[in-house]
């Protein structure tokens, strides 16, 4: 699930935080990906900002159901330059993480889950036009 932002990464990246927080999901990790491997690697890669993002309610939830579902948490939304130096903002569909474990109990969560992190990204497009 993806979207293209007309704005600088930065901004994008301000305007994804605020959509995830109005979708009800915080922040419990931010990666700089370009940082990391400059530092360890010294190599330069583009800019990619990987958040990892929680709704509490949505993981409790599935954590009652499926206590080694932490191991797919949190949901990471990635704020990117692409190769066309264009700033692009993914996640990966919940409902695609929730078949690891096999348990059908877990898909109305993932699909809330999935709708929330679509408004979100919905809004981070919207906001860019």
């Amino acid at each position: 699930m993806s979207v293209h932002v007309n704005a600088p990464l930065d901004e994008a990246l301000e305007r994804t935080r605020a959509a995830l927080a109005d979708q009800g999901f915080g922040i419990l990790s931010e990666i700089d990906v370009a940082a990391t491997l400059k530092a360890k690697l010294d190599v330069d890669v583009p800019p990619q900002i990987i958040l990892g993002a929680c709704n509490a309610p949505l993981a409790r939830q599935g954590l009652q159901i499926e206590p080694d579902l932490g191991l797919l948490l949190p949901c990471n939304v990635v704020v990117r330059t692409d190769d066309d130096g264009q700033t692009l903002v993914s996640a990966l569909n919940p409902e695609l993480m929730v078949t690891v474990p096999g348990r059908p109990e877990l898909e109305p969560i993932a699909a809330d889950a999935k709708a929330r992190l679509q408004e979100a990204l919905r809004a981070v497009a919207d906001r860019s036009t």
